[in-house]
Parts: structure tokens; sequence; C-alpha cells
């Protein structure tokens, strides 16, 4: 995973905002997409394929359609590798907090 585009990918309001219509509703097209946007669609395409590039959505042509996908995959690793560690200390200071105050009680 490349770990540089997806924060790219993610810098971006508007690929954000893409990001949040697909995780509502899963699936949609280029059209369905550009909906109540103040965006052209060429600006959403392309923003899609930042977004494709980066693996954080996929398509699927059926038909004459194609239906975009979101990829959650590599927002759960980033997730994992930059967030969770972060969280590691303050989950060890208060499991540390809890144990001092249980022994506090129990003397």
């Amino acid at each position: 995973m490349d770990d540089d585009a997806v924060f790219r990918a993610l810098a971006d309001a508007s690929r954000r905002q893409l990001l949040d219509r697909l995780h509502e509703r899963n699936g949609q097209t280029l059209n369905a997409l550009c909906e109540d946007l103040d965006m052209s669609r060429q600006a959403v395409a392309k923003h899609l394929a930042i977004l494709e590039e980066a693996n954080l959505i996929s398509s699927e042509k059926h038909g004459r359609e194609k239906l975009h996908f979101i990829n959650a995959v590599p927002i759960n690793g980033i997730a994992e590798r930059w967030i969770n560690k972060f969280e590691q200390r303050h989950l060890n200071a208060l499991s540390a907090l809890k144990k001092a105050l249980e022994g506090e009680d129990g003397q």
C-alpha cells in the first residue's frame, strides 16, 4: 500500500466528500455521484481517478454503466499504522491509573 498516495487523495475535501457518498451508498455511477455537487462531471471523474489510483475505490462495468465502490482497506491500514499507535499510550496510561486506583482501594 502506498501511504503517500492515500494521504494525497484524502487531502482534498472534494475527494473526501465522494468517499462519504460512496460510504452512504456503495456502487454509484459517475452521474449519481455528480448529483448536487458544484463540480463538473470531468472534475468528479478526475477525483475518482485519483481515488482509484490510491486504491481507495474500485470500479466495475455493468453493461453501459461503470459503478464505483469504496475500498476501506487502505484507510484501515492507515488507522492501524498511524492512528492506533498514538492511542496506545493513552490506553496504557488509563490502564496504569486504573491499576493504581484499584491498588489504593484494596489497601
